[in-house]
């Protein structure tokens, strides 16, 4: 399983592999985020992969940030974007637990 810093499953995103490879081989310039972002990185990987050196967002006490929570796909509802952070973050502190 290709987990993003996130916690996203790669594999489950419909633009895995077509338009991207996983946050990690492109370096955090996802394609939406070349498009929409000012820094055309992804915010996200910015912070934790770049900023604060974590291999993911898992490792910061401060999750979910704000960057995480205003950071939302406008093709999903207010709702389904709290059940994703919700699930992302139970799967990033399950994946740093087992380390």
């Amino acid at each position: 399983m290709n987990t993003s810093p996130c916690g996203l499953i790669c594999e489950e995103c419909q633009f895995f592999e077509e338009n991207c490879p996983g946050c990690y081989k492109i370096k955090w310039k996802t394609f939406w985020a070349q498009e929409i972002m000012p820094e055309r990185v992804c915010p996200i990987f910015d912070c934790a992969v770049n900023e604060k050196k974590y291999k993911n967002c898992g490792s910061c006490l401060e999750l979910p940030c704000d960057i995480f929570n205003q950071l939302k796909d406008p093709n999903i509802s207010d709702e389904e974007h709290k059940i994703s952070i919700s699930e992302r973050v139970a799967r990033l502190n399950s994946k740093n637990r087992t380390k």
